[in-house]
């Protein structure tokens, strides 16, 4: 059964945690499943964001994963995060997209959707 979890909840919230450790959880079942990064779940991708040591970052821990991360183009530019190619595109002077975290379209969302059995909001 393949699995999309939407992920729409800030960093900050235990939400965001549980989308990642159904993402484990499912990764380690080599469940089919795919993943994107919409609304306020857009700030997992910011590289900028600071962590104390005796904190897990979000960011890293979903990068341990080693599978695709896309985030939404609009969602994350609206939130002040970018990579190279939009911050040259809109005159940004920073990039701040954390590595392997892909910005892309909405389209890729609806591709998601149509082609997901079940999906969750996170």
């Amino acid at each position: 059964m393949s699995t999309l979890l939407l992920i729409t909840s800030a960093p900050s919230s235990i939400h965001a945690w549980h989308a990642l450790g159904l993402a484990q959880a499912l990764q380690q079942k080599q469940q089919d499943f795919r993943v994107f990064f919409y609304q306020d779940g857009v700030y997992v991708a910011n590289q900028l964001q600071w962590q104390p040591d005796d904190q897990r970052n979000l960011s890293q821990e979903w990068q341990k994963l080693g599978i695709r991360l896309p985030v939404c183009v609009s969602a994350a530019l609206a939130r002040g995060i970018s990579d190279a190619e939009n911050a040259k595109r809109h005159q940004l002077e920073q990039h701040n997209l954390a590595a392997q975290f892909e910005l892309v379209g909405l389209g890729e969302l609806a591709d998601a959707v149509q082609s997901a059995e079940r999906i969750l909001q996170f």
